[in-house]
């Protein structure tokens, strides 16, 4: 915990504390890239602790700390004291929820606009949902993309007895893990969901980080697909059928 972990090359991950929400024990996790000029991006960082700034200082300089929805904010100010000179990019509703719990946060951009890393990391705003508004991230080089709450993949090993039960009815356990059932039905525009989805799987991605629970090192379009079943579900009839109709509309 508290360690940043190479996955690639330039290309880290870091094991935070967990936390509470709705009571129930959330694993967290950061992902550090390396840019092109040497510099750090930092998504959903996890609280900064007096060991773990010596190790991310040797790896280069913090540039950018990025929250990627209203819920992923809350390690950022550890981090803004330790490197004041980072930019913190924030997706739309971060502001409005940290003011609401009493959070000083430091919002120097939003994630709307051009980014600097826009050469190395796509993103998108996944669509459906007007509650829940994320940002995905695809780092180019490793092939890597990095999600936060949209697919959630809890090791139930590893959590309380009593919590298990309630990962299983969210369909977030990583027998099968994908998007908690609230956070699902917070998406009213299902096809909009899945037109992001299938803006993800053009991005033709090798592996997932998640921020929550196992991530996945191979075979990442399958799983996104998996994981979105639902959500894909007509479209892939539909393929399906001008196949066997031999392409005719």
């Amino acid at each position: 915990m508290n360690v940043p972990k190479p996955v690639a090359d330039g290309l880290w991950i870091v094991d935070g504390p967990s936390v509470a929400c709705r009571g129930i024990p959330h694993p967290t996790r950061a992902t550090i890239v390396r840019l092109s000029d040497g510099t750090l991006w930092v998504h959903s960082p996890t609280p900064m602790t007096e060991d773990m700034a010596g190790t991310i200082g040797a790896l280069g300089p913090v540039a950018h700390l990025v929250a990627p929805n209203r819920l992923h904010y809350t390690g950022i100010p550890t981090w803004q004291a330790r490197f004041p000179d980072a930019e913190t990019w924030a997706a739309p509703g971060v502001a409005d929820r940290a003011a609401a719990e009493g959070v000083e946060l430091r919002i120097d951009r939003d994630l709307d606009d051009l980014a600097p890393w826009q050469d190395e990391i796509e993103q998108h705003l996944v669509a459906g949902s007007a509650r829940h508004r994320e940002f995905v991230f695809f780092h180019r080089d490793s092939e890597t993309l990095i999600l936060t709450d949209i697919i959630q993949n809890f090791e139930t090993v590893h959590l309380p007895a009593w919590v298990r039960p309630l990962i299983w009815l969210s369909g977030a356990d990583d027998s099968d893990g994908r998007m908690p059932s609230l956070l699902r039905m917070s998406f009213r525009d299902k096809a909009a969901l899945a037109d992001s989805v299938e803006e993800m799987i053009g991005w033709a991605p090798r592996r997932i980080i998640l921020s929550h629970g196992r991530c996945y090192e191979g075979n990442a379009v399958s799983e996104l697909e998996r994981a979105f079943r639902r959500e894909l579900r007509s479209r892939r009839w539909g393929e399906a059928s001008k196949v066997i109709r031999g392409g005719e509309d």
